[in-house]
């Protein structure tokens, strides 16, 4: 079973890392969630659940405005291929979050370690970022730094690439 909103938090809280949370209607793309804006400060997160032909996977969070040339990418992110959008049974299955949901905490569910992760250099430069909680019902704020050490908690490693245009 893949973790919920609520076993996110209590690894968060067991990593001392606090963060703050907005309850919100569902926001299924960018362009829902930029209604919010005024509300939630810090960088904002789109993410790119990608896959290569040898089925390598990675999820890409960028800034919400970033320009991502995928055609290019898979020689930033270490692609064995040209990528395209992974299926949706697959990110439910290795992130446990479905399309509209995409989050850089769903690599708490990657426990095989299957996805690699890759944080565009830009977004990190924000001194917050937002995410949804594994739902798409809120956003979840978070210290850049805190992000790094939630990533490497779960066995990760936090790529910082600059992957956007």
């Amino acid at each position: 079973m893949p973790k919920t909103e609520a076993d996110l938090m209590a690894f968060l809280a067991e990593l001392g890392i606090a963060v703050s949370t907005i309850r919100h209607p569902p926001l299924y793309t960018v362009a829902d969630s930029q209604a919010l804006r005024g509300e939630i400060a810090g960088g904002h997160t789109k993410n790119l659940f990608l896959k290569d032909k040898k089925d390598n996977f990675f999820l890409v969070t960028v800034g919400e405005d970033a320009v991502v040339d995928l055609k290019q990418i898979h020689q930033l992110i270490g692609a064995a291929s040209r990528v395209s959008f992974g299926k949706p049974e697959m990110l439910i299955e290795l992130l446990g979050v479905t399309p509209g949901a995409v989050t850089v905490f769903g690599i708490i569910n990657d426990r095989e370690n299957r996805v690699r992760l890759v944080l565009d250099k830009d977004l990190m430069d924000h001194s917050v970022i937002n995410a949804h909680p594994l739902t798409n019902e809120a956003t979840t704020s978070i210290a850049a730094a805190d992000l790094i050490r939630f990533v490497e908690a779960t066995g990760h490693d936090a790529a910082i690439l600059k992957v956007s245009a």
